[in-house]
């Protein structure tokens, strides 16, 4: 997601995606352990969605 998506965001919102995607990223490093992820680059991509919705959340607990 683009970091413009995030700001169109609620609080509400901004929780309940980093909730799901930290539970993507549980479930990638799982197949990853087993050997079953082909693109290890997914990992990465979630990794920066969840620090792009938790910098929105935080500018806008700030405010």
């Amino acid at each position: 997601m683009k970091a413009s998506e995030f700001k169109a965001m609620s609080k509400e919102d901004l929780t309940k995606k980093i909730a799901e995607l930290k539970e993507e990223l549980f479930n990638l490093r799982f197949r990853l352990a087993t050997g079953q992820l082909d693109n290890v680059m997914q990992i990465t991509s979630v990794k920066r969605d969840i620090a792009r919705a938790m910098t929105e959340l935080n500018a806008k607990n700030r405010a």
